[in-house]
């Protein structure tokens, strides 16, 4: 994928619309609770401003109705909170999309919770048009919305003078590219979570290209059930059975494996307070449920990462919530910080895995984007990465 980059410009001088993902969660009074956001979108923020360029920049923020800026929409939060980590003041613009304010070269200003103007979400060419004609360069960083065609994400990058990728959203691309499309080999994927039926896409598509198919969670249940074996009263959907026995055959037939576990780890309740018992897969007895892969299972696992060239991570293997269930996940995750190879993850349940067993400072590239990262994994064209693409300037 070729998209002009940020670092490759000049923007001195130059009015800089910068579209970031900014979509942090909130308490109650309105408190910014997690800010790894707003973080993410400095680099770029910074790389303007250092170089003498005037910086617009604008989010979505929840789920607001168009046409009005309610008390939880606004992101009068978030600009108080870009001005403590830039070290200056950063004033919040409302209705924005005709201009009539001024920014001047080194300051930024945030624009008013896009979402809140009409025609936003459809991709409305009028309001692109006009947003457009407020800057110089639009930079796309916000990677998280890549899969929407919106009007700050998509049709702007249409219109105005120069698009381009911001270091966030240019890092993603670069780091996916790598994964997906000239992986060092044996290219491993992990897929975990509850359900065969949200992740068949991602599933057959990695299918056709992986060396190795981890699946963990509800999904191995479901490939356990395709493979014969008896699961309980286990999470797992048996109308997808057909399914998941037709991506081992596709694996099969490239000479590449599906491995799936030799000893799990059940219980008759998901607590807390659950008794954990390790078990051969053979055993699983009529009202257990396996929440966990078992430590013969995980050791291999972990021997495959660890002989890996690049892993692809989505979704942990257990309950990891649960100390008890929480094994399988851990030597995975241990395995994939330890390994050489490039490794990507991306999914909220993966990052707070990561977070949990403290490996973020050991993972080759972890992914901003949840819809993204798994629309991308799918082989789907992205509409905010394809309008940049549109605009490359070799």
């Amino acid at each position: 994928m070729q998209v002009n980059k940020l670092t490759d410009l000049d923007v001195r001088g130059k009015k800089v619309f910068i579209r970031a993902d900014l979509n942090v969660p909130q308490d109650e009074a309105g408190n910014i609770t997690e800010d790894t956001r707003i973080r993410a979108s400095i680099p770029s923020i910074r790389y303007c401003l250092d170089n003498g360029a005037a910086v617009m920049l604008t989010s979505h923020l929840g789920r607001p109705t168009e046409g009005t800026v309610g008390p939880d929409d606004t992101l009068a939060p978030v600009a108080v909170r870009l001005g403590q980590l830039l070290d200056k003041p950063v004033r919040l613009i409302q209705d924005w999309v005709d201009g009539g304010f001024e920014v001047k070269p080194g300051e930024v200003v945030l624009l008013e919770n896009c979402r809140c103007n009409k025609g936003e979400k459809k991709d409305n060419e009028e309001l692109a048009k006009k947003m457009a004609a407020l800057c110089d360069i639009y930079v796309n960083d916000a990677f998280g919305t890549a899969h929407r065609a919106e009007a700050t994400t998509h049709g702007i990058a249409r219109f105005a003078p120069v698009a381009c990728a911001g270091i966030l959203m240019g890092a993603e691309i670069d780091a996916l590219s790598k994964a997906l499309h000239s992986p060092a080999r044996p290219l491993v994927a992990i897929v975990g979570g509850a359900k065969v039926s949200t992740k068949l896409t991602i599933l057959k598509t990695l299918a056709e290209k992986v060396d190795q198919l981890i699946v963990g969670g509800g999904i191995a249940n479901t490939f356990l059930l395709a493979a014969g074996k008896r699961i309980g009263e286990s999470l797992a959907e048996p109308e997808m059975v057909r399914e998941a026995q037709q991506v081992m055959d596709l694996m099969k037939a490239r000479g590449a494996e599906v491995p799936l576990p030799v000893d799990v780890v059940v219980a008759d309740e998901v607590s807390a307070l659950a008794r954990a018992n390790r078990i051969p897969v053979d055993e699983v007895g009529a009202h257990d449920r396996i929440l966990d892969f078992g430590p013969k299972s995980s050791a291999r696992l972990a021997d495959i990462i660890a002989h890996a060239g690049t892993v692809v991570w989505n979704g942990p293997v257990g309950v990891f919530e649960y100390a008890q269930f929480a094994g399988g996940t851990k030597m995975m995750a241990s395995a994939i910080a330890h390994s050489e190879a490039f490794s990507i993850a991306g999914g909220g349940d993966t990052l707070a895995a990561i977070a949990k067993f403290d490996i973020a400072q050991d993972v080759g590239y972890i992914s901003t984007g949840g819809g993204a990262f798994l629309e991308f994994l799918e082989g789907k064209t992205l509409p905010a990465i394809a309008a940049l693409e549109q605009r490359y300037t070799a």
